[in-house]
């Protein structure tokens, strides 16, 4: 059986510590993650080289979360999006999005790690510790005391 392709994620958020810590988390679990704080940086390495998995705050300068996945999408079809915000004011972005056929997931923020990760494994199918993979480095817990 030959390994399966590592799920290939953009973290974006224009808070540093929020999207290194996050893609941080996702390599953790087994995820090929990047972060970027810049989302034009972040469309422009897309286009180089797509992205399975787009997870994207919503409010952020130069383009909206929004922008960036309708912009992403148009270079990368197949590319999911999930997006999180800690903002009220997001309804409207989205509503506006909706109206032109783009409909994207919300997530608050703040997140857990194990409600991101069940929401990813939604969205795509893939879970990152199936056999194919190898188990999360020990000292991660994501799942809190049981």
């Amino acid at each position: 059986m030959s390994p399966r392709k590592l799920l290939r994620i953009f973290v974006v958020d224009d808070e540093y510590v929020i999207a290194s810590t996050t893609a941080l988390i996702l390599r953790h679990c087994g995820f090929d993650a990047s972060f970027f704080t810049a989302p034009l940086e972040a469309l422009k390495a897309a286009i180089a080289e797509p992205p399975d998995l787009l997870l994207s705050d919503v409010v952020m300068p130069q383009l909206t979360g929004v922008e960036l996945a309708m912009q992403l999408r148009a270079h990368c079809p197949s590319c999911k999006v999930l997006l999180f915000s800690g903002q009220a004011n997001t309804a409207n972005m989205l509503a506006n999005a909706l109206a032109e056929g783009h409909v994207f997931d919300l997530l608050p923020k703040p997140i857990h790690p194990d409600a991101l990760l069940r929401k990813i494994e939604f969205l795509v199918g893939h879970n990152p510790s199936s056999p194919a993979h190898a188990d999360p480095p020990t000292g991660v817990q994501l799942d809190g005391p049981r």
